[in-house]
């Protein structure tokens, strides 16, 4: 009779010590297969998702009557202009992602429960997109923020959970995307690749044959592990690959970053011209850019005027006049600023389409009503990418509609083949 297997325990640290390395595998912004399976797409597809993770004022956002014959709110008034080239949604939300602030980190992966012990994230929109198409351009994806906690706080998560951080100086990304290494620089970090590849062989090369000692769950685990392995393998090759070409260049002087977090307005439009600059010269198709509302001390609105106090302060009203207002006008604010994008967009031609015709542009919040941390019936308005507009989709506000089922139409109009993400239920076919 054959004894049973049993196990000896074996720490992930002595594993990794007893493959004569430690391996520290780099926080990438996309783990995935590129260069083996990368479809170049006829029509370039763009998205660029923006987040101010604590919402709007909901009475003046949300519109009361519906479909194509709405009456702009105050807080959408200054989107006028634009009536034709975007689309609001009500009674959407992410089912079961609640806890007021705790939500903010799963605005783009749906991620249940991120108040309950041991949550864990899942992979977001942007990284999920990236990995089902292939990286096409330099950077997979761009991952901004303004005046954001980079360190707890990002719309851009890995398939495992893990936080992406966000760029939030526009002078380091602008030099990443169009100012050239000296040939030193480039030999630097290619052997930087090269030696990261080198240990991932060595650990890969003592794991099948440590594969053959183990029983069949951990075979599995390991398994996996080596899979992992192999997309950061293909991940480096790839990067090695981009480093070789040169750069595209630009007009444009380099800008400067603005260091005062008052000034979130500014920064905000700093931001997202650096987001169209990135879809202009194709070093990237998908940005995200999360507003850091939470962490924006008293700010400016208006050339001569300020908050009383900061974002977050502001956000729990309790319905007082002078915090509702100056709340109203920087909602109406950030207004001015996406109508200003939406049409910059629509002015700017690739081959015979607008730009803004291949972008989808989604600005919203996970949060319905920061005022009392709600976090159903979420402000969301989404603009271009070659898809009808000028409606008000209104879903139920008892019983929200998942937001993951917009999130489908976004990623087949990317060209991805699924029917699936996160929470969906559905598809959203009313704006094809």
């Amino acid at each position: 009779m054959n004894s049973p297997y049993i196990a000896r325990p074996f720490s992930r640290r002595r594993f990794l010590r007893s493959a004569g390395v430690t391996l520290a595998l780099p926080l990438l912004e996309c783990m995935t297969p590129v260069f083996g399976r990368a479809v170049e797409a006829k029509t370039p597809r763009r998205m660029l998702l923006i987040s101010n993770n604590l919402g709007f004022l909901p009475k003046p956002f949300f519109p009361t009557a519906t479909g194509r014959d709405y009456e702009l709110t105050p807080t959408l008034s200054p989107l006028a202009d634009v009536r034709s080239e975007f689309s609001i949604f009500s009674g959407i939300s992410h089912p079961d992602v609640n806890g007021g602030h705790s939500a903010e980190n799963c605005f783009l992966t749906a991620a249940r429960g991120p108040t309950k012990s041991g949550f864990r994230n899942q992979i977001s929109l942007d990284q999920h997109a990236v990995e089902k198409l292939g990286q096409l351009t330099r950077f997979p994806t761009l991952n901004l923020g303004v005046n954001i906690d980079k360190a707890n706080r990002s719309l851009s998560w890995t398939r495992d959970g893990v936080l992406l951080p966000a760029e939030d100086s526009a002078t380091a990304l602008f030099r990443r995307m169009f100012v050239q290494g000296d040939p030193e620089a480039v030999k630097k970090q290619l052997n930087r690749l090269d030696e990261r590849g080198s240990i991932l062989d060595t650990l890969r090369d003592h794991m099948g044959s440590l594969n053959r000692t183990l029983g069949s769950e951990d075979r599995a685990r390991l398994d996996q592990y080596l899979t992992s392995v192999r997309e950061v393998e293909e991940r480096l090759v790839t990067a090695r690959e981009w480093e070789l070409k040169p750069k595209p260049l630009t007009a444009l002087p380099e800008p400067t970053d603005i260091q005062d977090k008052k000034l979130i307005f500014d920064k905000l439009e700093l931001m997202l011209s650096m987001a169209q600059l990135a879809f202009e010269s194709d070093s990237t198709r998908i940005v995200t850019l999360m507003v850091d509302a939470f962490a924006t001390p008293a700010f400016k609105i208006h050339d001569d005027a300020d908050t009383t106090e900061g974002y977050h302060g502001l956000s729990h009203h309790g319905q007082a006049p002078d915090k509702v207002r100056q709340l109203a006008d920087a909602d109406r604010q950030q207004m001015v600023i996406l109508n200003s994008l939406i049409q910059n967009l629509a002015s700017k031609r690739e081959g015979a389409d607008r730009l803004l015709d291949r972008t989808m542009v989604l600005f919203g919040s996970n949060m319905g009503d920061a005022n009392k941390h709600d976090n159903t019936n979420l402000p969301i308005i989404l603009s271009g990418g070659g898809l009808k507009h000028g409606q008000h989709y209104a879903f139920k506000h008892d019983n929200n509609t998942p937001l993951c089922n917009l999130f489908v139409t976004l990623l087949q109009q990317m060209g991805v083949e699924t029917d699936k993400f996160g929470s969906s239920t559905g598809v959203m076919n009313e704006l094809v």
